[in-house]
């Protein structure tokens, strides 16, 4: 496993790197630079995804329209030094933890025992940390199957690191499939009690990275409850249920529609920036249906089936076209959204929520799917 050390030395040599061109011949193509490399997987549809295992983030995401025309929709860099450097600290693409999402004051409690954690957000703690699971250098090893192409990922957060307990083994598998969905696993073992949330924080433009807005995106969230917040984004406890509100996504509707209207969530969350409740319908922990998103002009659309039980929305809020991507274009406010599949937030301090806490002896998996397709 990589050490932190070994994070500062890489760190060290990132003025001379960038994340170029691969092999087409590949299904697993990679390029080395001492421990950071950048990994592709391509399908016979002509869906590439780009991996790096700094952060183990996300790069690109190429898929067709409707007409074929292939197409960037993840918003992202070329060069690891502008993921390092960005204002801001958007997370774009990468995976997050050991907790995905706030947790209020920064403070826990285990068997009468308090943690506390980094406060990055405000006075809450967001995302893992200063230094998150989306800021160091993850060991990792091409796959590929029957019909799949792949990327393992595979992490050992130390006691303590970032406050959290235990020494937790983290590994992280994405398959790119020859239907093109691209599915995510997470696995994670302990040796002390410690919550775990871990999630992809890629944001998405299905127009293409640095189109404009997404506002005119339709999106479903199969969802008829979402957790209200406070104005630091902590959820409330409550689980409020959608109907008659900006926050109802149950029937597809552009994300641009309501975001406007006088409501106290949206203010406290300058737009969508919250936890949806998942209609598992009783089947809590299968893969079932979390959203669907369709860019009417291009046509390209993006499904997401999960095992967890919430999947927070957030509509690109704090973009404002300081920070340009692939393309050179500005990310313009509200100019990417993502949609992470996760337990809610601030879940150690919410007992009435579904526990995020992992046991030693006990495995943590959970699976995420991504699926492509144009109409």
């Amino acid at each position: 496993m990589k050490s932190r050390s070994t994070l500062l030395l890489c760190l060290s040599l990132l003025a001379l790197f960038t994340l170029g061109t691969n092999s087409s011949e590949a299904h697993v193509s990679v390029e080395d630079f001492d421990s950071i490399k950048l990994y592709t997987l391509k399908n016979e549809a002509g869906m590439t995804v780009k991996i790096t295992n700094y952060g183990a983030i996300i790069t690109s995401i190429i898929v067709p329209d409707r007409d074929g025309k292939m197409g960037d929709v993840a918003l992202g860099y070329n060069r690891v030094e502008d993921y390092i450097n960005a204002v801001d600290k958007p997370y774009f693409g990468a995976v997050v933890g050991r907790y995905g999402n706030r947790i209020a004051k920064g403070k826990f409690s285990i068997d009468g025992e308090t943690y506390s954690l980094a406060v990055n957000n405000g006075e809450n703690h967001l995302h893992g940390g200063v230094i998150g699971f989306d800021k160091v250098v993850w060991d990792a090893k091409p796959l590929e199957g029957d019909g799949w192409s792949g990327l393992e990922l595979t992490y050992t957060a130390k006691d303590m690191e970032e406050g959290y307990p235990g020494n937790l083994n983290l590994k992280v598998t994405y398959k790119l499939t020859m239907t093109s969905e691209l599915v995510v696993d997470y696995f994670a073992t302990t040796d002390k009690k410690t919550p775990v949330n871990v999630t992809q924080h890629t944001y998405f433009n299905l127009a293409g990275e640095g189109e404009g807005t997404i506002l005119d995106h339709e999106l479903m969230i199969n969802a008829k409850k979402f957790t209200p917040v406070d104005e630091g984004l902590i959820p409330t406890g409550e689980l409020r249920e959608v109907a008659g509100t900006p926050f109802d996504f149950t029937s597809a509707k552009p994300i641009g529609r309501d975001i406007g209207k006088d409501n106290e969530q949206l203010k406290f969350g300058l737009g969508y920036d919250h936890n949806f409740v998942l209609d598992k319908a009783g089947k809590e922990n299968a893969m079932t249906l979390a959203a669907r998103v369709k860019d009417p002009k291009s046509g390209r659309v993006l499904e997401i089936h999960t095992t967890e039980p919430g999947i927070q929305f957030y509509c690109g809020n704090f973009l404002d076209g300081r920070l340009r991507g692939k393309s050179g274009k500005p990310y313009v406010h509200r100019g990417g959204f993502c949609l992470e599949t996760q337990h809610y937030p601030d879940s150690p301090n919410r007992p009435s929520f579904p526990s995020t806490i992992l046991n030693p002896g006990e495995e943590h998996r959970t699976t995420t799917t991504f699926k492509f397709s144009a109409e």
